[in-house]
């Protein structure tokens, strides 16, 4: 139920509704048959343990409730099609022998040092 309270708030302007139009709206669509049933059942699932009030995504005033930006990005998450993860093999890393090529042209640093060290006394 909590998650149609959302639904309507969000479809009212400015996301605010009095408390009688919202028991109207919420009682035409608990009552309007298994489609909404089953969807808001699904939509409930991914968000066990939901609270609209301790969690910030609505705001009881006197004589109404709204729902807050952050109920709208809630609400937007849930309702977001859930896309299978993709089922990839894991990449078999092999190790790798470190391999020494010391071409003619490549100067070890250690050489370098010592031969600098060699002109600077000479």
């Amino acid at each position: 139920m909590q998650i149609t309270v959302l639904k309507v708030l969000a479809g009212h302007p400015d996301g605010r509704a009095s408390i009688a139009d919202l028991t109207r709206y919420v009682a035409v669509l608990m009552s309007s048959g298994t489609d909404w049933s089953t969807r808001m059942k699904a939509l409930a699932a991914r968000a066990p343990g939901l609270d609209i009030f301790s969690s910030g995504y609505v705001l009881r005033e006197v004589g109404s409730w709204s729902i807050t930006d952050l109920g709208r990005v809630f609400l937007a998450s849930i309702e977001a099609p859930v896309s299978e993860p993709a089922i990839v093999a894991p990449e078999i890393v092999q190790p790798v022998a470190a391999v020494v090529d010391r071409s003619d042209n490549v100067i070890q640093m250690e050489d370098h040092k010592a031969r600098h060290r060699r002109r600077a006394a000479a």
